[in-house]
């Protein structure tokens, strides 16, 4: 879904769901956490750097990474 998001328009809803920062208080001692964070972590854990968004422009790179990921998160 973060691939599709990725290549929409910045003025879609979704991708203002995605990216945007959530609103409101956390409980003490947890940090803000959004969409966008989770995607990073996962591609830093599977040795991807860089920019996600431009990583999603390319629908078969992204997908390699994706199902790399995956594989990674079964193991």
């Amino acid at each position: 879904m973060a691939g599709h998001v990725a290549r929409m328009g910045e003025w879609r809803c979704m991708h203002r769901v995605l990216v945007g920062k959530p609103e409101g208080k956390r409980p003490l001692g947890r940090p803000s956490s959004r969409l966008e964070d989770n995607i990073r972590m996962d591609l830093l854990e599977v040795g991807e750097g860089g920019d996600w968004m431009e990583l999603a422009q390319g629908r078969d790179r992204w997908r390699a990474i994706v199902i790399t990921v995956m594989n990674f998160q079964d193991s």
